[in-house]
């Protein structure tokens, strides 16, 4: 009996360990921002500026931008190969060029995390799945 016992609880802990390492962790959208701070200054704040203002009639803001926070996936899409064209951001028309960048998946979802989490915006995560399923879906 004893012996059953122990084999019954060697067999629920081996379980549980298993099943503990095989989850895979939590996407935290504060660490994906706080990362992106840094790709942000690197790949966007030359054109975008400090504070995601832009530049008037050049560059389209991205501090409280309703074209930005309307569309995860065609901000993902566009950051990947870029954009070229007229588009209209927080009542104003923009007609520039922006080229994609070359950034793994987790970089991509990192900067926009942060930009649609900072500058007055507030959005949902952009996980480096979703970065992932984009880029195939452009290919």
């Amino acid at each position: 009996m004893i012996r059953s016992v122990m084999l019954f609880c060697c067999v629920v802990c081996s379980g549980i360990s298993f099943f503990s390492f095989r989850q895979k962790p939590k996407f935290d959208l504060k660490e994906s921002v706080t990362r992106g701070k840094d790709i942000y200054i690197i790949n966007c704040l030359s054109c975008h500026l400090d504070q995601g203002e832009g530049i008037e009639g050049l560059y389209p803001p991205l501090a409280k931008s309703d074209y930005l926070m309307a569309d995860k996936k065609r901000a993902v899409q566009q950051t990947l190969k870029g954009i070229k064209g007229e588009m209209k951001v927080n009542g104003k028309m923009y007609n520039g060029e922006m080229n994609g960048f070359d950034l793994t998946d987790n970089d991509l979802s990192d900067v926009l995390n942060y930009i649609r989490n900072s500058f007055g915006n507030k959005g949902t995560a952009i996980t480096p799945e979703e970065v992932k399923a984009s880029r195939k879906s452009i290919k």
